[in-house]
């Protein structure tokens, strides 16, 4: 994360002007742990820039570069760090402007250029003296290996950190780093005493931030070890310090963190709240897993509302970021390898160089030739990729194909009675482990035969695919339609009530009659008879829901037709209902 590497950086000295030098080095000492501070700081600075040396205007133009990065402006936080990054003379200015740069990367997910530019700020580390300024480089090491997935990578940092006997700031961003780190490897620390002796230093080294960050990760050991309200209440009794940062990170991790403790206790209207507030605090950093917790939240309370609009609208956005979120995983894995190859590549050159001194010629043909072998192998890497990406293409097109031909209707695009039989088989032994209730609506075109008599089979089958339609339009999301057979239909219910059910019926039966047949060019009316069944009269057996469903469909085409009659237990193999419309 940003905030880890932003913290570090040691303030620099200036001799000449005395008060403005001295203004410099407060706002650089207190970036991170007072930001209101810092701001007002800076603004004076900024008008008194006229008094400054070179060496201190490079210094206020990194602390500029990092309060862009502070306050989300990660984009204009990279344009300004490389900038003084390519420009300075100063190793340590470079190093800290380069620490940023990749800490910025790391942020907006940007890793094989975060890596590659890691690599040029780990070069300049051994022309500083400085101690804190070594420790800000090795920082923004462990933030972009531990943001990029490669967390054992990211503890080698930590361990370079506090084996060079780190303190102050830079001692609680080495204890937060490693809690972090250790999160993502499943090796957290046992004793919660041990994240408290982080947030406890960062606290004394007025670290707020940092300090929370702490928190976040403590309250995450805490809800695993199943101390869910104690990890509520930890975060909550520090809302109010915490939002005293304005960092937008923080404030979408622990708001998010908060939506699923809350959740997960019940208390479904506090954990929306929350889950909003994260997301706001989200929506200048894509792809993360903060939103991918606040859409499922908002997703599943939407859900146990009952809110159909609300449930799809969130669950949309929950997939979306989900899918987006796993994306980002793959491609940081592949930025990885790609960085790291590069790395290599470099690293090997320049080794075969340090070794031609003697044979220059020959080496230089030897690294001719292993330049044309790699791009030989790059090429035949890259034909065989093509090749097996090609071919897994076509034959999941070719699975998708099948699948689809074997599961759907051709005529109307409904599941075909095989499919739809096996579907609603699972939906019902699912509906019967859960206790949940489910319901069968079976309908039949009344007259359908004359139809295709006097109008002609085109006729017919604009008809049937007319009624497919009204019948998907009608059903709920967790529904499913198929066609049986001819001018036969059925539709399955789940997590509903037998008085819902026979609320589709006649939905589905106005909406057939209300069909206008001058779409085909012809003048004829379509209705249909239904028969309901539901699972709480006679269990949820496919088989037997679908025999009571046609005994009370039968009963609605003896009794006039266009009609709704639901099968009632206690006569002709638990007689059908009077019929209504």
């Amino acid at each position: 994360m940003l905030w880890l590497a932003l913290a570090l950086a040691p303030p620099v000295s200036a001799s000449t002007p005395a008060a403005f030098g001295d203004l410099l080095s407060q706002a650089d000492a207190l970036r991170s742990a007072d930001p209101a501070r810092f701001e007002v700081l800076l603004a004076r600075l900024t008008e008194r820039v006229h008094e400054a040396t070179p060496a201190q205007r490079e210094l206020l133009d990194y602390l500029k570069a990092y309060r862009l990065g502070y306050t989300g402006r990660f984009d204009l936080a990279i344009e300004a760090g490389t900038r003084l990054f390519e420009t300075s003379s100063d190793p340590a200015i470079k190093v800290r402007a380069g620490g940023l740069v990749v800490s910025s990367r790391a942020v907006t997910r940007e890793f094989v250029e975060g890596l590659v530019f890691l690599d040029k700020v780990l070069a300049l580390v051994e022309q500083v003296d400085d101690a804190e300024v070594r420790h800000h480089a090795w920082a923004a090491a462990g933030v972009i290996h531990n943001q990029v997935g490669q967390y054992a990578q990211a503890v080698h940092y930590v361990e370079l950190l506090q084996a060079d006997g780190v303190q102050g700031r830079t001692r609680c961003f080495t204890g937060v780093l490693r809690l972090e780190s250790l999160g993502f490897l499943d090796a957290a620390p046992e004793d919660p005493a041990e994240f408290q002796s982080v947030i406890d230093y960062c606290l004394s080294q007025g670290e707020t931030m940092l300090a929370n960050f702490g928190r976040v990760h403590l309250a995450a050991k805490l809800a695993a070890d199943g101390q869910v309200p104690v990890a509520v209440s930890l975060l909550e009794s520090r809302l109010g310090e915490i939002e005293a940062t304005g960092y937008p990170r923080l404030l979408g991790e622990v708001h998010a963190r908060l939506a699923r403790l809350k959740l997960s206790l019940g208390w479904r209207e506090a954990a929306d709240a929350h889950a909003l507030r994260a997301v706001a605090n989200s929506s200048g950093i894509a792809n993360t897993q903060v939103l991918v917790q606040a859409h499922e939240v908002l997703y599943e309370n939407a859900l146990a509302r009952g809110d159909a609009a609300a449930t799809l609208q969130h669950y949309r956005q929950y997939a979306e970021a989900e899918r987006a979120w796993l994306d980002q995983v793959k491609a940081r894995e592949l930025a990885y390898q790609m960085a790291r190859h590069e790395s290599l590549q470099k690293s090997q050159t320049i080794e075969l160089l340090n070794r031609q001194n003697d044979v220059l010629r020959l080496e230089q043909q030897v690294a001719a030739k292993t330049a044309e072998a790699n791009r030989l192998l790059i090429g035949l890497l890259a034909l065989l990729a093509a090749s097996v990406f090609y071919w897994a293409y076509k034959v999941k097109r070719m699975q998708v194909s099948l699948r689809t031909m074997a599961q759907t209707d051709a005529l109307t695009g409904v599941s075909n009675r095989h499919h739809f039989t096996q579907t609603a088989e699972a939906l019902l032994e699912a509906c019967r482990r859960g206790g949940a209730d489910a319901g069968l609506v079976m309908l039949d075109l009344d007259h359908f035969k004359a139809i295709n008599d006097q109008y002609g089979h085109a006729a017919g089958d604009w008809a049937l695919r007319q009624v497919a339609e009204a019948c998907q339009a009608a059903c709920p999301p967790d529904g499913r339609v198929g066609r049986l057979g001819g001018e036969e239909f059925a539709l399955l219910v789940v997590n509903q009530d037998l008085a819902s059910v026979v609320g589709l019926a006649r939905e589905c039966r106005k909406r057939i009659a209300s069909i206008d047949a001058r779409g085909a060019g012809h003048a004829f009316a379509l209705t249909a008879s239904f028969g309901v069944a539901g699972s709480r009269s006679g269990g949820h057996d496919f088989d037997g829901l679908l025999a009571r469903a046609d005994d009370a469909l039968y009963r609605a085409k003896r009794e006039g037709r266009d009609r709704v009659c639901v099968h009632m237990p206690g006569s002709h193999a638990d007689a059908p209902s009077p019929a209504s419309r």
